[in-house]
């Protein structure tokens, strides 16, 4: 564990059923009731992106198809996203977030990091400052958001969801380790359902149970993950804020409010998203050797192809032309897509160092 002396101060922030609420807030005849954001459920292969915590007591969940939200909730109402309004609000946000400190890590449009272990006025108490942020995010933009606070990234997340929505939890260190222990193992970093039934056919229930293994047994049983595993349960999690990352790849992505089942659909598709990667690397001064193109279907089944050149390129037509030849050796016929991206890498030379509020946001449905 670390010393006392050497404690970050770590707030998590959380914004409430995001894009719901920004529905809610801007369209007065929303409020109070069961609403979805995302594909509509007479289109193709629609999807839940976000639902409003009214919607959430009839059982509707992100990434849900919009289908079963509607035999969930047969009066529920259903939009479509407003990506741009988001992304808007979410700049102001991070607006707020600078106030007290430059040390963000955004990690979507709606949550991210802050390391405020220093912060920017001098107030010391990170509980004061999550305070703070969440009174003007509800002031000056009319929504709520929820925080976690603690010593590291890890329990800070995970205090951010437990009193939601606009909540604030503050774990200390000294409970740290009693809250590792009761943790359900479905809570930890990089544990998904399967994972989760494998260790639950294990005997491994909570974090406690997961402590009684050493960690060539949890590397053995769980991959390299296994050493996180081992670390996290006993609080320990070094890993820090960062605002900024060496670009060593660019790209975009989008998640489409219904699947794609033709060819065409998916080419008009990949143009689009294609000038989006063409205007960042251009913004940039950016070109690599290598495309790579990424697709996850309606089972959310994901693979990546990538295509590499002797030269550094970076222009629109290359990277259509790329992806569309990529996509047409995955013999797409006969599937359902559900995602679709783009990405350039392998720029050679050491790239820039680029600000995490200056990446364009990959807008996704969940």
């Amino acid at each position: 564990m670390l010393l006392p002396n050497a404690y970050r101060k770590i707030i998590h922030i959380d914004m409430d059923a995001f894009y719901a609420s920004v529905e809610q807030r801007d369209n007065p005849e929303y409020r109070g009731k069961p609403l979805v954001v995302g594909g509509l459920p007479e289109g193709r292969g629609g999807v839940v992106a976000t639902a409003s915590y009214e919607a959430r007591k009839f059982g509707i969940r992100s990434a849900m198809p919009s289908k079963k939200a509607l035999q969930l909730c047969p009066h529920a109402l259903f939009v479509r996203p407003r990506f741009a309004v988001y992304k808007e609000v979410s700049r102001h946000i991070r607006e707020i977030f600078s106030r007290y400190t430059d040390l963000i890590e955004p990690l979507s449009l709606d949550e991210a990091y802050l390391d405020v272990t220093e912060d920017k006025l001098g107030i010391g108490s990170a509980i004061e400052i999550a305070m703070q942020i969440k009174k003007a995010i509800k002031n000056e933009l009319q929504l709520t958001a929820s925080a976690g606070v603690s010593v590291n990234k890890f329990v800070a997340k995970i205090a951010s969801d437990i009193n939601k929505p606009d909540g604030l939890k503050f774990i200390g260190p000294s409970a740290i380790e009693n809250f590792m222990e009761q943790l359900p193992v479905e809570k930890f970093f990089g544990v998904g359902k399967v994972t989760a039934e494998k260790m639950k056919k294990m005997g491994l229930h909570t974090g406690a149970d997961l402590k009684q293994l050493t960690q060539d047994d949890l590397v053995k049983h769980f991959g390299k993950t296994g050493r996180f595993y081992h670390q996290i349960v006993r609080g320990l999690d070094d890993r820090p804020v960062q605002p900024h990352r060496e670009t060593k790849s660019m790209g975009a992505e989008d998640t489409f409010a219904y699947d794609l089942t033709e060819t065409e659909e998916m080419h008009t598709e990949l143009d689009k998203i294609a000038q989006t990667v063409a205007d960042r690397l251009e913004r940039y001064n950016l070109k690599g050797r290598t495309i790579t193109l990424k697709i996850k279907y309606s089972d959310f089944k994901q693979i990546t192809r990538n295509q590499s050149f002797t030269q550094p390129i970076g222009d629109v037509q290359t990277l259509s032309t790329t992806a569309k030849q990529l996509l047409l050796a995955t013999q797409p016929d006969d599937v359902r897509i559900r995602l679709l991206g783009i990405s350039v890498s392998n720029f050679g030379e050491l790239a820039p160092k680029v600000k995490r509020d200056d990446v364009p946001e990959q807008l996704k449905l969940f």
